[in-house]
């Protein structure tokens, strides 16, 4: 796109510099008015790039700045380092861990707020704190600042001055930069950007304009597209990114739902329900069964993110029945939870399964069926007391969706079956069978999954006569190729940055709130500091098993309740999740890695 740079305007306006004296005999032509920053533009520009200071809500009450990190806060009683936007999740997790007690939040002072324009004002105590958010618009009352549309940097600006000379090219990287210079900007000078330029809208969606008249649009356009989230409650966004595709396999991908939570009218309802069994299947049908007693009813989900309504529709159980709005989709390893709200009425059911509506970890049938059946597989680990990976070398695996399965080697190709069924320590089972021909008839056992993605599926068996363990590892490439087992992708993953407890349940309970604050330092050698300001605890780390077990052994309270050899369930560069079952009472702990 020309600006004014472009040659003929450039000429044109240097005519008319010129020759002013001729003026009376010339028609005045001014530059374009989509090529030059004008003053409405520039004011909807500074809009856009006022620092929002809503995200940290939670702390300070106040839409108008937010706190410069690293900040130091007391939750519930739990010391918190917040030294990034996304710690100051781990302050709404811990006021989420009950639903009836009284959440409390102190800051260590001094801190500094930053202001909307990006000005820095040192707050030395709460009430100072109270005195600056009082400056700010109320909760969800209109205010200037523009959120909900981005500017993509970089972006180049031009300054002319009334001769149209160029007085200077500056390259702008942040909305405070951009910012400063609107601020700035000498009224006797003539601006324009180097089009074309990208914005970014709330939803990811991004837009080129190729002019000031197209940029002034789509931000007019986008300035009310959004709920801007300037209110005080940190729940309300939990579900920005939830579509009723999601919903839909979450609760159709589980069965046997129950009701965890239920208010109607400041009334406790759940202890109604227990012993009553919720299934939703994908035709909108709902069955309800407790006692021999079967409800038939309705259900559907429509609308986006934090607008979509779940209508729940069963005669006979009108405490249920409503159209209520979902609230949180919340996945972890062995259980789902999906709440719908309706003003102050709650509505929260829970299933001891991970569906295949993805966050939060475990492993679903459709998600193994369709990896295991897409291409070629190796063995790169076998363990049956002894390390025996180098007998399947040459083999590989396919397996057909019809349930059949080959494995093929120099020497020839066996026939084999899988199949999938519930596990006994872990949602779900992978069943092999090769028959008698060694070694493949060491394959023949019903297998936990451990873990699946298109590119490994690891397995464990624990025997039911001495309680041994048995570790199957699936690749795409074969042991020299590309493969190991994953236990070198472990080893290397840890030391690379500092990590933290994202989730800890101790036989259900939920005992995440217990680390909050500490971050987690593991060294290559094999030792680990966790430090939360004044305290650490120290320890030791270990992959066994070509990565299918850590060993954790640390000194101190709280960390002590991590040592133990825990199963490897997956492993992302940013996520370990590791399981452990107790021999004893069969409890199942889940432990759960996130990096900063």
């Amino acid at each position: 796109m020309k600006t004014i740079k472009n040659n003929f305007v450039l000429v044109l306006l240097l005519s008319l510099t010129l020759f002013s004296c001729r003026k009376e005999e010339m028609e005045i032509i001014k530059p374009p008015q989509e090529e030059v920053l004008a003053n409405s533009v520039a004011d909807l520009l500074l809009r856009t790039a006022t620092n929002d200071g809503s995200y940290d809500n939670i702390l300070d009450g106040a839409s108008c700045f937010n706190i410069k990190l690293p900040v130091t806060v007391i939750a519930n009683g739990f010391e918190v380092v917040i030294e990034t936007e996304n710690d100051i999740d781990i302050v709404e997790d811990i006021f989420d861990e009950f639903d009836n007690d009284t959440d409390t939040l102190e800051i260590i002072f001094p801190i500094t707020i930053v202001l909307q324009d990006f000005s820095e004002v040192s707050i030395t105590n709460q009430a100072e704190l109270n005195l600056a958010a009082l400056n700010c618009s109320g909760e969800n009352e209109s205010d200037d600042d523009i959120e909900c549309i981005d500017i993509q940097y970089p972006i180049t600006a031009s300054i002319f001055n009334q001769s149209n000379e160029l007085i200077e090219t500056i390259v702008i990287t942040s909305d405070q930069e951009l910012y400063a210079f609107l601020q700035n900007i000498d009224p006797d000078t003539i601006v324009t950007f180097d089009f074309p330029i990208t914005v970014i809208l709330f939803d990811g969606t991004t837009i080129q304009v190729n002019n000031f008249l197209e940029l002034a649009t789509v931000i007019n356009d986008a300035a009310d597209s959004c709920d801007e989230d300037d209110n005080n409650d940190p729940n309300d966004d939990d579900c920005d990114n939830c579509t009723t595709q999601q919903v839909t396999d979450v609760l159709t991908g589980c069965t046997d739902w129950m009701v965890d939570k239920l208010e109607r009218n400041d009334e406790d309802l759940e202890d109604i329900y227990v012993g009553y069994t919720f299934n939703f299947d994908t035709a909108g049908n709902l069955v309800v069964a407790t006692s021999g007693n079967t409800f038939n009813g309705t259900w559907s989900a429509t609308g986006t993110g934090n607008n979509i309504d779940v209508v729940i529709n069963v005669p006979g159980l009108p405490d249920v029945n409503d159209t209520w709005n979902l609230h949180e989709i919340e996945q972890q390893p062995g259980e789902s939870k999906v709440d719908l709200r309706l003003g102050d009425d709650r509505l929260r059911f829970e299933s001891d399964c991970t569906g295949s509506g993805g966050g939060g970890g475990g492993v679903d049938d459709t998600t193994l069926v369709n990896a295991l059946t897409m291409g070629d597989w190796y063995i790169t680990y076998f363990f049956d007391d002894v390390d025996e990976t180098t007998d399947f070398a040459e083999y590989v695996f396919t397996f057909a969706s019809n349930n059949t399965a080959t494995a093929t080697a120099p020497s020839g190709t066996t026939s084999g079956t899988w199949s999938t069924s519930s596990g006994d320590q872990t949602p779900l089972e992978l069943n092999l069978n090769f028959g008698q021909i060694d070694p493949l008839d060491e394959l023949a056992e019903d297998w936990d999954v451990l873990e699946v993605t298109n590119d490994i599926i690891r397995l464990k068996d624990v025997s039911g006569g001495d309680g041994s363990i048995d570790f199957l590892t699936f690749e795409r490439n074969p042991v020299g190729g590309g493969g190991g087992g994953g236990g070198t992708t472990l080893q290397t993953i840890l030391p690379d940055g500092i990590w933290f407890v994202a989730s800890y349940t101790d036989d259900g309970d939920n005992e995440t709130g217990d680390y909050a604050g500490y971050t987690i330092d593991w060294n290559s050698a094999g030792t680990v500091v966790a430090t939360n300001g004044g305290s650490t605890n120290t320890g030791t780390w270990q992959v066994l098993s070509g990565g299918n077990k850590l060993l954790l052994n640390f000194s101190g309270v709280p960390f002590d309740e991590f040592n133990d050899d825990w199963d490897v369930l997956m492993v992302s560069d940013t996520r370990v999740e590791l399981q452990d079952v107790s021999g004893g009472n069969g409890g199942t702990d889940v432990l759960i890695f996130e990096k900063q």
